[in-house]
């Protein structure tokens, strides 16, 4: 039992949260429960967590002797050797495989559009120059990063054959520059530049303007979405009120990354409480508004 759960480390089954981007264009395009499309959607997501934990292991691998010298890093399974070098090999082909097939027999006859593989390949491709190489640029590092949320909700619109609203998508691209910012400045304030060469070349002053820059746009973006004419037609001019939530939410979120926090997004919503609750809440009132908008008529 203690071997599946240092794997299931070793995955990074927790960082499957992020994944769940891949819902936001069947959820607001107001078609969850088109049994077809939850389906595809449902799929794509192993598929692409899966993908995720080759990512993750690649990343590990090659970063082993700098995890260990991390004052967190050094206790996932690559690092702290309760998984061999042999073995995360291994995880990394039969992963491949299960990828495969999933695309292959489940999500290709569903999604009728093979480009969605095509998203899974540069998504990888990307993140293995990141490990190996691009890590250590910055600015490329950032974006790469961000990139991989992009890609992600991207990835959902393709499966599904839904157009992603312009307004989302800017949403979406100003907080994940917002979080990978925010990553990188507690890493700059907490960790020594020998786990991460790219802190280097990186200032507080330079992290936190930027932070800040993508922070309002975020609320700037997504207002403009909930104003904007299409929006107002399916959901009624009701969304204007989840902005309050949205500003909340972020207020906590710099709360904590401003505390005693390395900067992680995930491990950041997972050890506050507070802010989970307040996303699921956010979460069950937008799903009120796309899905049981007469509720609140």
């Amino acid at each position: 039992m203690k071997k599946v759960f240092n794997y299931l480390k070793l995955m990074r089954v927790k960082h499957y949260i992020k994944n769940l981007l891949i819902f936001l264009p069947i959820i607001f395009s107001g078609k969850l429960f088109f049994s077809y499309k939850f389906f595809v959607s449902f799929f794509g997501f192993i598929s692409f967590s899966l993908l995720s934990s080759i990512v993750y292991i690649i990343n590990d691998y090659k970063d082993i002797d700098k995890d260990k010298k991390h004052p967190v890093k050094k206790f996932r399974p690559l690092a702290s050797g309760v998984i061999s070098k042999n073995d995360a090999v291994i995880a990394i082909y039969i992963l491949s495989i299960i990828v495969f097939l999933i695309n292959i027999f489940l999500v290709l006859p569903l999604a009728h559009n093979i480009n969605f593989i095509l998203l899974e390949i540069l998504y990888l491709f990307l993140n293995v120059l990141y490990s190996f190489k691009l890590k250590d640029y910055p600015i490329i590092d950032i974006f790469i990063l961000v990139s991989g949320f992009l890609i992600r909700l991207l990835f959902g619109g393709f499966i599904c054959n839904i157009v992603i609203s312009s307004w989302l998508f800017l949403t979406i691209m100003s907080l994940s520059f917002y979080m990978v910012l925010g990553k990188r400045r507690n890493e700059l304030l907490k960790v020594s530049s020998s786990t991460r060469n790219v802190l280097k070349k990186y200032s507080k002053s330079f992290l936190d303007n930027y932070m800040n820059i993508f922070l309002a746009l975020v609320i700037v973006f997504y207002s403009l979405w909930c104003i904007d004419p299409l929006t107002v037609n399916r959901l009624g001019d009701k969304a204007i009120y989840t902005v309050i939530f949205v500003i909340i939410i972020l207020m906590k979120y710099s709360y904590d990354i401003e505390g005693d926090s390395f900067g992680d997004p995930v491990d950041v919503l997972y050890s506050d409480k507070v802010l989970f609750l307040l996303s699921i809440l956010f979460c069950l009132v937008m799903l009120v508004l796309i899905y049981f908008r007469g509720v609140l008529l």
